[in-house]
């Protein structure tokens, strides 16, 4: 499922690589003693912001950065640091010796702490992946995974759930997924045994994509439904879920459902997200025309969306004017689109609905028309096949029109004024449902700081508090690009 969603780390240029900036490594220092602090304090946001600043120096990584960096915080001769940097390119000594420059000034102070060993891992797992280095990726990623399931610390479940990433990444560029699939349901339970929940949803999530990449969507549904659920507490493990529940239900045939679910992928996901924004509104799109719907012109002119987009364009065209040669053309010439997208098997499934739209609008436009026009307007191969389908949408309500079979002609009924009746009121309910709870997850999702009722900041945290939301706010978008 390569081109499904994955929403996967862009990777970094690997030409020449010059030596580092002086501020890469001392930036290294700065989260490895934010990272320290944390643990201390077992604050969790202090982690959750070095992982912020990390991503955003990520792009900056060098071999010989963190070699130094390695140095720096293991344990000389511990077995993290003689395995770690084994998977680092050695450089050559003009490097390290302007490394040594420029640390030497500061004493070396070395760490036992998980954290700081994970985020080790963490590390060079990046920047194997970023260098294409995916057969040292692995080995790197499943000593990490080795090393987490021997630690039981709160502070270390905000690392493990990246690393449960990058190690999934791994083993799909290289195409064995299937082969981590026990380990990823052992790590499922170890998490919810641990009450690790950012763990389990990451986990989950992976096991998901894990099964539909293979296609075995009965079994991904078994363990959705069969899985602890609880609060969101990352909104991009959140929208990932709902693209794959919306994924299960359209197969499942359940198109309302499936249609709720990835329309609301799609809202959530940040807008740096596009690929993944994409794949949503893809599936999406199939699924309205499956539930006879028209998506509206601007859902296919989305910033960044119209080249990706103009296949299923001219799909909804071809379903809208009920053309079914147009349909068969516009499906041939896209296949190979489709078929990487995952959407061939639904798209055959439209057929019946461009059969279904073309009769209405002939049933709106004539009266009374004989069934053999009806097959040369609608392109069947015989007056039988028209006869079948036509009675088919009477019995189902799609047209109201009544069957003369001794004439062999439709008669279409007068339509109604479509306000004296109760849709209107249905649809208006619908969107009224929408917003309000759309305004109960937004209240939910409010944060206030603990005891903000009982003590009365001081000017000093009050500071420190206005630096950190600034950093925050600082690095949001360069996350959320990671992220997807």
């Amino acid at each position: 499922m390569t081109q499904d969603v994955e929403m996967k780390e862009q990777a970094a240029p690997s030409n020449s690589l010059p030596s580092f900036s002086p501020s890469t490594l001392h930036h290294l220092k700065e989260i490895a003693s934010l990272i320290e602090t944390g643990a201390y304090d077992r604050e969790v946001r202090r982690i959750l912001r070095a992982i912020r600043l990390t991503m955003a120096l990520r792009r900056k990584l060098k071999a010989s950065a963190l070699s130094s960096f390695l140095n720096f915080t293991l344990i000389p001769g511990s077995e993290a640091l003689t395995r770690l940097s084994s998977f680092l390119p050695k450089e050559d000594e003009h490097a390290m010796e302007v490394d040594t420059a420029i640390s030497a000034p500061q004493a070396p102070a070395k760490h036992s702490l998980p954290e700081i060993e994970i985020y080790c891992y963490l590390l060079v797992l990046m920047f194997l992946i970023d260098q294409k280095k995916y057969n040292e990726a692995k080995a790197c990623s499943s000593a990490s995974i080795a090393r987490l399931k021997n630690i039981n610390r709160r502070t270390v479940d905000v690392l493990a759930a990246r690393l449960y990433f990058y190690y999934s990444l791994c083993y799909e560029l290289t195409g064995d997924l299937a082969e981590i699939r026990g380990n990823l349901l052992s790590l499922h339970r170890i998490a919810t045994l641990r009450h690790d929940e950012l763990g389990q949803e990451t986990l989950l999530n992976l096991l998901l994509r894990n099964y539909l990449h293979y296609n075995l969507y009965d079994q991904a549904e078994k363990l959705r439904s069969k899985a602890p659920r609880f609060e969101a507490h990352s909104n991009q493990q959140f929208c990932r879920y709902l693209f794959y529940l919306g994924k299960i239900r359209t197969i499942q045939l359940e198109y309302t459902d499936a249609k709720e679910c990835l329309l609301q992928a799609a809202r959530k996901a940040p807008i740096a997200a596009l690929d993944f924004r994409v794949q949503c509104n893809k599936w999406a799109i199939i699924v309205r025309l499956l539930l006879g719907e028209i998506p509206e012109r601007t859902v296919f002119m989305q910033k960044g969306m119209e080249k990706a987009l103009r296949p299923y364009f001219e799909l909804t065209n071809a379903v809208r004017i009920g053309d079914l040669e147009l349909f068969r053309s516009v499906a041939e010439k896209f296949s190979s689109t489709f078929s990487s997208d995952r959407t061939h098997n639904l798209i055959v499934r439209l057929r019946h609905n461009v059969i279904r739209t073309g009769l209405r609008n002939i049933s709106i436009s004539y009266s009374r028309i004989s069934l053999v026009d009806v097959a040369k307007k609608l392109r069947l191969d015989s007056v039988a096949d028209a006869e079948s389908i036509v009675a088919k949408a009477i019995r189902d309500g799609a047209i109201d029109a009544i069957l003369d079979h001794a004439s062999r002609c439709m008669l279409s009924k007068e339509t109604g004024d479509i306000y004296s009746m109760t849709e209107p009121q249905t649809v208006f309910n619908s969107r009224i449902a929408f917003c309000l709870n759309m305004h109960n997850e937004a209240v939910r999702a409010l944060r206030f700081p603990p005891n903000s009722h009982k003590e009365k900041e001081s000017a000093e945290k009050r500071r420190e508090r206005q630096q950190q939301e600034q950093e925050l706010a600082k690095h949001i978008a360069e996350e959320d690009d990671d992220e997807f």
